[in-house]
Order: C-alpha cells, then sequence, then structure tokens
C-alpha cells in the first residue's frame, strides 16, 4: 500500500468515519423516539392531533433532505438559533427520519388484532398502559426491519452534511483528494482521486450491505 494511500485512508477512518457514524447513530435514535410516538399518536381518533401530525409528516417527508439541512443551518441563525454543521445535519436527518418512522409505525400499531386492544383493557390497563406494556412490543418487533433500513439510508444521506462543512467520510475522502492532487504531476491527480473515492466506496457498502441483508433476514423472521 502505497504510503500516501495509507495516509488518505487513516485521515477518513479517524476523522471521517466516526462523524458520520455518529450522525447516522444520533438521528436514526431520534427519528425512532419521536416517530414511534407520533406513529402511535397518530392511531388516536382525535382529529386535531392527527391532523397536526399528518402535517409534520408530509412536511418532512416532502421537503428534500439538503433543503431540511439547509434550513437549519442557514435559516434559524437570523431567528439566533444557531447549530454547529454536524448537529444541524443530524437534526434534518431526525426530521426527515422520524417522518418516515411515523408512517411505519402507524401502520405496525394498526396493525395489532384489536382483540389484543380489548385483552389489554379488560386487564384494567388504560390507553397508556395498552399502548407501552401490549401493543407498542409487539409493533416494534414489526418495526424493527424498517428500522434497520432508515439506519443505511441515514448513513448515506449522511453524505449530505458535507455541504455545510461537516467533515464526514465523504468529506474526509475529498479533502485527501484535493491534499494530493494540486502538488501533484497533471494526471496523477486523478489517479489518486479514483484511489481515494473508490475506498469511500468500499467503506460505505461495507457498512450499508451487512445492514440491508439484515433488514431483510429480519423482515422474513419478524413480520407476519
Amino acid at each position: 500500500m502505497p504510503e500516501w494511500f495509507r495516509q488518505a485512508l487513516d485521515f477518513m477512518l479517524r476523522e471521517g468515519l466516526p462523524t458520520t457514524l455518529q450522525i447516522a447513530a444520533v438521528s436514526v435514535a431520534g427519528s425512532a423516539i419521536l416517530g414511534v410516538l407520533l406513529g402511535t399518536l397518530l392511531t388516536v381518533d382525535f382529529w386535531p392531533s392527527r391532523v397536526l401530525i399528518r402535517v409534520y409528516i408530509e412536511i418532512w417527508r416532502g421537503l428534500p433532505i439538503l433543503v431540511t439541512i439547509f434550513l437549519i443551518y442557514f435559516v434559524l441563525p437570523t431567528f439566533e438559533i444557531r447549530f454547529d454543521a454536524w448537529k444541524a445535519a443530524a437534526i434534518g436527518l431526525t426530521l426527515w427520519g422520524s417522518a418516515q418512522v411515523a408512517e411505519a409505525a402507524r401502520g405496525a400499531v394498526q396493525s395489532i388484532p384489536r382483540e389484543q386492544h380489548e385483552a389489554a383493557a379488560a386487564l384494567g390497563f388504560g390507553w397508556v398502559g395498552r399502548h407501552v406494556f401490549v401493543i407498542l412490543p409487539q409493533a416494534l418487533r414489526r418495526l424493527l426491519p424498517p428500522l434497520v433500513s432508515l439506519l443505511v439510508n441515514v448513513i448515506q444521506n449522511s453524505t449530505l452534511a458535507a455541504l455545510i462543512g461537516t467533515i464526514e467520510l465523504l468529506r474526509s475522502g475529498q479533502l485527501q483528494v484535493e491534499r494530493l492532487t494540486f502538488p501533484a504531476p497533471a494526471g496523477i491527480g486523478e489517479v489518486k482521486a479514483f484511489q481515494i473515492y473508490g475506498a469511500v466506496m468500499v467503506i460505505f457498502f461495507a457498512i450499508s450491505f451487512p445492514l440491508t441483508r439484515l433488514a431483510a433476514y429480519l423482515e422474513r423472521k419478524l413480520v407476519v
């Protein structure tokens, strides 16, 4: 392995990859918590809350993720609300992800047979107790495959954070290409760019492919 490639790879694994994984972890955790809550409330027969949640879902599902991130990073500071680049990216991905999870959670909760609700009510559980102890544990079993798929999408979409200055995996590779290209003789930089971006592709594939296989496996085993 050439020394320049070893140094570039070390920088990407040390600086870029941890940031990508941090953004993904925060975004998926936030998406899961907020999305399950909103999806569950969406099944409540109370039209004002259903309308508000539906508006939330349609807005964040309808906007491109990059537009959402730009709104958070560039527009909110005009209202004295500021986030650094990686937090802005994580919030943007959380808004998008929570809208996706909310829709999936609604379907998962509604797929639980009504007899389960009635049995829990007969045992003396209120609405909250029924959902926390009976309905959601069963719904989350069906929701797990979509959550793993969401993790893959978030990891891939974390590359958008590079556009607001976050040094995630793709941006770290780009920095190494720039470092190695400009002082290099003509034609050498292009070869190095191919190898570095190829390494970025391999790293993303090494992370995403097992997760997509896991999502498919969970869907076969858990979803009935």
